[in-house]
């Protein structure tokens, strides 16, 4: 790598105790540049690793643990820990709770001893209640985030989907929080304790029930969220074709017109009313019609000619197809390594990069003598206001659109950060769905904790305000198409100039280079194009592409995001300058498939694969009392299908039929309970609106409602973030109306007197709607 490449979080250094595929964080850590140590503790450190296995090598555990030094620790009371954790700043750990691995650690007697360390204590559904002793896994946490209610066709069991994205989602969300809090830390000296629950992790990045939502279910009420495969195929349908399967997105108005002209103008859908999204979705005979259409083109034929018309198009590729895309090849997003003696794999090249460089551990100088960060002198000079949040102090211009967008800057606000939005009503956020003094929920969800501005920046004077804000500002984040914010002058070229500090964020669908940099993209696009929706399919139907239920991987894509603007802002505390971070959806979604990637590139290369364990033939879905209620039951050993069996009253360890005539003589919340009693992971597939109720996110204070005033019902918000002693809650700041706070920002931050702000606002540059 050039020399000019300076990792963000060179010289931090992390303790990781942890096992199974959590070790997920550890990774995000050691590829911006961390120096992660492994610690095997004794009586402490599971052996817990994850497959899937070729011969002896666990390809996910192999991945995670890439090129990290491990070490033997015989005591955990002993010189040589306490000398590890000395040299420590981060912690991380998941001992089980109530284990004596987890009396062993004593945690909190760390924290008193080392009150600079901070911790990150994963579980599986947290330390601080009633249901600590609950056991999860992939299938258990997508049912309890509710993703699993909306995935799948009707009538059959919910479809699990591909890779173990619970895991991997929360593994970003994990390690934005903890960066967060190591930056305050290097501005207070005072660590903390953080009580992480991989439930919270998953339902938060996922797909939230709660969050903020693609504009294509904006207006769905949550109760009525549920598994709806029609309608799911009238927004982002997927269409067959002479040689396989297109997906199309026919969001905006300027798309529809751009269809309409490809399909030669057809005069049944001439109607102007075809212009608006809900018309065209209640319209059987278009989608037939578009059906018909494409039934003679190749896929390739159809995504040339659509993206030509403005009409988002992605073939619908298989993970082989999508691996040996050019555009893939091109940057560099895989490489051969030894995973073990032997295997050699092709594993991602970091999901971030950084300043145009790849953010990744393989590509990275070893500097085990890197300078520890000893403080934040700049952050140490900005005033904060008190309430406890880490990232007081903090300010960000968000130019981002739709989830990516809102969720980022959103992350920041909820974190303590002053978040001011720069929009124009001549291109409104998609999530703004109605009149500009409405207010809907995905927006509110994903823009509290923001101020907003109006301003055009189609002119001159706009960007030359746009500008001036820059500089009293830490960090720019954009989500545009290529191209859009070089023509804004808001690229990090240009605003290097205007700041050197300033950290710059840009999120796309397939990178800023490439040969489908250009090309038009949602997530559903996204997911089409690097295989994923043709994995996320029923076994014995291929073709049922049951994807279109969630926004993935828009929210992981947000946190991978600020966790890289975090980081460099880490970074800016050690050298006063700023940088700039891409992040490619495609390429954060093919890193959630890695370990299968690499394991079939192995079984090609003629390596065996292990055996499965026969108990995995009894984990699945199976139905409870009552109408489209299920539960999903895991087992995962010999103890697991013991106690399975002792609970149902089987007499045979596989006994399918019995386990499903005692699941459907029980709620799917009381089954899950005398399971989980058990030992058995299990959870109900609970619906979106049944979550706020439920006594574990109840605990955790994860849910709030509030009445926007510009909102005709209360909107259930996600709460709570993160849990530790020394974060409050998240601040209540409602969101923004367009340029509801103008006036305000262009006085405080711009120095405008009222007959400027006035003046500018007559010549349009400066936008404030009228809230009727």
């Amino acid at each position: 790598m050039s020399p000019a490449y300076d990792p963000p979080l060179l010289g931090a250094r992390i303790l990781d105790l942890a096992s199974g595929p959590m070790t997920a964080v550890g990774r995000l850590f050691a590829d911006l540049g961390a120096q992660v140590t492994v610690a095997r503790l004794a009586g402490v450190a599971r052996d817990d690793v994850v497959g899937p296995w070729v011969g002896a090598v666990p390809i996910q555990t192999a991945i995670n643990r890439y090129g990290m030094a491990v070490l033997e620790v015989d005591d955990p009371t002993g010189s040589e820990f306490e000398e590890l954790l000395a040299g420590a700043d981060i912690l991380i750990e998941n001992t089980r709770p109530g284990s004596t691995a987890e009396a062993a650690l004593s945690v909190r007697s760390i924290r008193e001893r080392h009150p600079s360390l901070v911790i990150l204590s994963i579980s599986d559904f947290g330390r601080d209640n009633d249901y600590r002793g609950w056991q999860g896994t992939g299938p258990v946490f997508h049912a309890l985030s509710s993703e699993l209610s909306r995935s799948g066709i009707p009538g059959r069991e919910p479809l699990v989907p591909p890779a173990d994205l619970p895991y991997q989602v929360a593994a970003a969300q994990a390690a934005v929080l903890t960066t967060a809090v190591y930056l305050d830390r290097l501005r207070t000296g005072e660590g903390d304790l953080i009580d992480f629950s991989i439930l919270d992790g998953a339902m938060q990045t996922l797909d939230p029930p709660f969050g903020s939502a693609g504009s294509a279910s904006a207006g769905v009420a949550v109760s009525a969220q549920r598994r709806d495969f029609d309608a799911e195929q009238q927004r982002y349908p997927i269409i067959a074709c002479k040689d396989g399967h297109v997906r199309i997105c026919i969001l905006a108005k300027r798309q529809w017109q751009g269809m309409f002209t490809w399909m030669g103008s057809p005069p049944q859908f001439a109607d102007p009313s075809y212009d608006k999204l809900g018309k065209r979705f209640r319209s059987p005979q278009l989608l037939t019609a578009i059906e018909r259409f494409c039934a003679d083109k190749t896929r390739a034929e159809l995504e040339t000619q659509g993206q030509a018309h403005g009409v988002p198009t992605a073939a619908v590729l298989t993970l082989s197809e999508a691996l040996n895309a050019d555009h893939f090849a091109a940057r560099g997003f895989f490489r051969d390594v030894d995973l073990a003696a032997g295997v050699v794999a092709p594993i991602p090249v970091g999901v971030s990069e950084i300043d145009g460089h790849r953010a990744s551990a393989l590509n990275a100088s070893s500097a085990p003598d890197a300078a520890r960060p000893s403080g934040a002198p700049l952050l140490a000079s900005r005033p904060r206001r008190g309430e406890g949040l880490p990232l007081e102090g903090i300010r960000v211009l968000d130019l981002g659109v739709i989830v990516v967008g809102a969720d980022t800057g959103r992350l920041f606000g909820d974190l303590g950060a002053d978040v001011v939005k720069i929009e124009h009503s001549a291109h409104p956020d998609g999530l703004r769905i109605g009149k500009p003094t409405s207010m809907t929920q995905p927006f509110a969800a994903g823009h509290r904790n923001k101020r907003s501005i109006g301003i055009d920046m189609r002119t001159a004077q706009g960007r030359e305000l746009a500008h001036r804000l820059v500089k009293r500002s830490d960090v720019v984040l954009t989500n545009f198409k290529p191209g859009v914010a070089e023509a804004l002058g808001m690229d990090y070229a240009t605003l290097r100039q205007i700041n050197p500090g300033i950290v710059v964020i840009d999120s796309s669908a397939f990178g800023p280079t490439g040969p489908w940099a250009n090309r038009l993209g949602y997530g559903p696009l996204v997911r089409a194009a690097v295989g994923f929706t043709n994995l996320w399919t029923y076994s014995d139907e291929p073709e049922t592409f049951c994807d279109t239920v969630t926004v993935y991987p828009d929210h992981v894509a947000a946190r991978i995001g600020a966790l890289s603007a975090i980081a460099l802002l880490l970074r800016r505390e050690r050298t006063g300058a700023g940088g700039s971070a891409s992040i490619s959806q495609a390429e954060v979604m093919l890193s959630h498939l890695a370990a299968d990637i690499a394991a079939d590139a192995l079984h090609h290369a003629g390596h065996s694969p292990a055996d499965e364990p026969d108990h995995h033939a009894v984990s699945g879905l199976y139905p409870a009392a009552g109408e489209d209620k299920w539960i999903a039951i895991t087992v995962r050993n010999d103890a697991d299908r013991t106690a399975l069996c002792d609970v149902v009253g089987a007499s045979e360890s596989g006994d399918q039929d019995a386990i499903r005539a005692w699941t459907m003589r029980h709620s799917h919340t009381e089954a899950m309970e005398l399971l989980q009693a058990a030992g058995v992971p299990a959870g109900a597939v609970m619906h979106a609106d049944e979550l706020p109720a439920w006594g574990y996110y109840e605990q955790r204070r994860a849910f709030r409602e509030e009445l926007h005033p510009h909102a005709d019902v209360p909107f259930v918000m996600e709460n709570v973030q993160i849990h530790c002693g020394h974060v409050a809650d998240p601040p209540l700041g409602q969101a923004p109306l367009l340029g509801e706070q103008t006036a305000e920002i262009a006085a405080e931050l711009l120095g405008l007197d009222a007959a400027e702000i006035a003046e500018l606002h007559e010549r349009g540059v400066l936008e404030t709607p009228a809230v009727s």
